[in-house]
């Protein structure tokens, strides 16, 4: 007898030549199954021993999971991959690849998500979106971002070194030092410093415990109402103006959004208390570059710690490099883990199989 081998969106189905193209059809509906690639003959002799039911012959496929980041070493990922997903075929991302499941990535170009429309979900390594929401993803694709995988306590460590820096004013004493002076400054105040954290999310609230525990006044803003301990809380646009205005220290956290893109611009950063601070480790996108550096030259602002950028790498011309009040980094305040990463996205994709619902996926239409 001869066989026909046709591939459905998840399954190889096993065909006998007496089932009319009629029936066939029949029954791909009834399974629910939609045809994406074409019939082919097999002889009888490579028919695997699988069990015959309605004349219909299922072999389930291998769980197909495609990798990409252009700016890593692959072969640590798809090794942990394969590791941690036993029995999945983990490969890394080339044009004209066969159907996968699922795709694990970080910035993926057009042609990825136009080639694997039938992907059952996109998960992104980091928690910014930013670069996914760009693409044109199908709809029932679902985009999922990490829920912290080690960055929160990176994030908290960042922050805090950057708030107790400025407070502490070792600046200043490192200036000391390059001159050989010896010499005390006055201490100053946890109360004239309240700290504002723009952003509640899992970053912020994992920074928010990392702060409480000294004697800042500590107050956040976020899109929704949220309840944090030990945090004086506003929400929405009502709530944004006041927020600033009792802010001496800003942290963003945001995620970036059409609403909260130049969310950093002069009208809110001249709106914290003079002598204010920016610690900003969120997005490039959310800070008007040139509005910060004329609030400093101003006075207004006392100093930026400044981790995201609009071009990164930041380009070796850019005044930030050389501004006195402004301290860079190379966006390194929370690195992906490949570990933890990989550990929590396996999870989840065993989650989605059985059919159960995951933490992190995206809201679209919020932009996080």
């Amino acid at each position: 007898m001869r066989w026909y081998v046709l591939h459905f969106e998840y399954e190889t189905f096993f065909i006998p030549e007496s089932i009319t193209p009629f029936c066939l059809l029949r029954r791909a509906v009834q399974h629910e199954r939609i045809a994406v690639r074409v019939v082919y003959p097999l002889s009888s002799g490579d028919i695997p021993l699988v069990s015959l039911n309605d004349n219909l012959v299922s072999l389930q496929s291998p769980m197909r999971i495609l990798f990409y980041d252009h700016n890593t070493k692959l072969e640590p990922w798809l090794a942990g991959l394969r590791a941690a997903l036993p029995g999945a075929e983990v490969l890394p991302w080339e044009p004209g690849m066969q159907a996968a499941d699922y795709a694990v990535v970080w910035s993926p170009p057009q042609a990825l998500v136009d080639e694997q429309p039938q992907l059952r979900a996109l998960f992104n390594m980091g928690a910014g979106v930013d670069a996914l929401l760009a693409l044109r993803v199908p709809a029932q694709t679902l985009i999922v971002r990490l829920d912290d995988a080690g960055m929160g306590v990176q994030m908290a460590e960042y922050v805090t070194h950057a708030v107790l820096r400025h407070v502490r004013e070792f600046a200043a004493y490192e200036a000391a030092q390059r001159k050989g002076h010896w010499a005390y400054r006055r201490p100053l105040r946890p109360a004239d410093f309240p700290i504002g954290l723009m952003g509640l999310g899992v970053l912020g609230q994992r920074v928010a415990r990392a702060l409480v525990g000294f004697d800042w006044p500590l107050m956040g803003w976020s899109r929704s109402a949220h309840d944090v301990p030990g945090v004086r809380c506003f929400h929405g646009p009502e709530g944004l103006h006041e927020f600033l205005a009792a802010t001496r220290i800003l942290v963003c956290l945001l995620p970036l959004t059409p609403e909260t893109r130049d969310i950093l611009n002069r009208d809110t950063l001249g709106r914290l208390q003079p002598g204010a601070v920016l610690i900003h480790v969120a997005r490039g996108g959310h800070l008007v570059e040139e509005d910060l550096l004329a609030l400093l030259d101003e006075g207004h602002l006392a100093a930026a710690t400044l981790d995201v950028f609009r071009t990164e790498p930041l380009p070796s011309d850019h005044p930030f490099w050389q501004h006195p009040k402004i301290t860079v980094t190379p966006h390194m305040s929370a690195r992906t883990l490949r570990d933890e990463t990989i550990a929590q996205i396996a999870h989840k994709i065993g989650a989605l199989q059985r059919g159960q619902a995951i933490a992190g996926v995206v809201q679209r239409a919020r932009g996080y």
